[in-house]
């Protein structure tokens, strides 16, 4: 019956219950009930477990069992009430606690993510959910056709496999803005990897972005900032890969460091495509095309579903207008570079 033992003030009064009720076959009062609720709450707190305080409770029934002639069914019920309230008390102080935990998750989350918080008082948070903020650290984001939250059933399902694959090594996993989030240590790349791949089938499709490793309690919030940067330029440049690294990208924020130098090269090299006959629009998309398929005009005219013949006059028409040969090297490396800039700057949707 060791087992079963628990500290003598959880069993406080509930001889007497038990005594009272066999004389009287009555039901337990209010303030009976509320007194087990209370022991309920106070053994939660303390950290005592639901199952040694009922069989607590049950050994306890069978030592103080009323010798008097009373309905078993009458003791049997009052049993069952003062069980029942000191689950509801327990339940409801972990309802409680969960709730706490989950607050206080949030904001070391907001915190971390936000930078706004003293990094040493940030750093030493962080232990108590697993991660170790003096090593370096990657945040991989994912973007689905749904908003997301801690709830939700994909985050869980994602979870599940991160867990059955690396246990317990410092990672988090959560959502900031209706995306998915795994932060992990910087030189784990794995483990990015693995949620890149299970949160891609569980959105159906969705994009994730991994952010470089980055150094030091700050560092979450620098790879979490590239992540984001590098899904909003992938939708920008119409990246379709379903994972990207930002190391992979890294030229493109490079063209982007000096706007207004960025902006002259796209007015100078690409703004005489304005005056031709349907605006510049389609004889930008010949460029893209152009580029991507390694300058092979019967690759380019595939893909825009055109003629070799009307590709070839699409180039010929750009030459003439800007006085740049797309298939002269000189030129290409100008022209590919401003077209680029065009998709970072949305040009010529926004004025330059």
């Amino acid at each position: 019956m060791a087992e079963y033992e628990i500290p003598e003030h959880y069993l406080a009064g509930y001889a007497q219950i038990l005594a009272d009720v066999s004389v009287t076959g009555r039901r337990l009062t209010r303030d009976e009930l509320t007194s087990r609720r209370g022991l309920g709450e106070q053994a939660a707190e303390a950290g005592l477990g639901l199952r040694a305080l009922v069989s607590g409770h049950l050994a306890a029934t069978r030592v103080a069992w009323p010798h008097s002639p009373a309905s078993v069914d009458s003791v049997l019920a009052a049993v069952q009430q003062a069980v029942d309230a000191l689950a509801e008390g327990y339940e409801r102080a972990q309802r409680l606690a969960v709730r706490q935990e989950e607050a206080a998750r949030r904001e070391f989350i907001d915190d971390l993510l936000y930078g706004r918080s003293d990094l040493g008082r940030l750093a030493e948070r962080a232990e108590r959910f697993g991660l170790r903020l003096s090593h370096a650290h990657a945040v991989a984001v994912a973007q689905g056709p749904a908003a997301y939250d801690e709830g939700d059933a994909v985050l869980r399902r994602v979870e599940r496999s991160l867990i059955a694959r690396f246990s317990d090594r410092s990672i988090l996993l959560t959502t900031k803005g209706g995306r998915m989030l795994c932060i992990a240590p910087g030189d784990q790349a794995e483990i990015l990897l693995h949620f890149a791949k299970q949160a891609y089938a569980a959105t159906d499709g969705g994009r994730v972005a991994i952010g470089r490793p980055q150094p030091g309690p700050g560092g979450v919030v620098q790879s979490y900032e590239e992540a984001l940067n590098t899904l909003d330029l992938a939708d920008r440049m119409e990246l379709d890969a379903p994972v990207l690294r930002s190391a992979d990208l890294l030229v493109y924020p490079v063209l982007t460091r000096d706007r207004q130098a960025m902006a002259d090269l796209v007015h100078s090299a690409l703004g005489p495509l304005t005056t031709a006959r349907g605006g510049p629009q389609p004889l930008l998309d010949t460029l893209t095309a152009y580029f991507n398929s390694g300058c092979i005009a019967a690759e380019a005219a595939r893909r825009l579903s055109l003629s070799v013949r009307a590709l070839t006059y699409r180039l010929e028409r750009i030459h003439q207008l800007t006085g740049a040969n797309p298939a002269d090297p000189d030129h290409r490396y100008m022209l590919q570079t401003a077209v680029i800039g065009a998709r970072l700057l949305d040009w010529p949707a926004k004025t330059l």
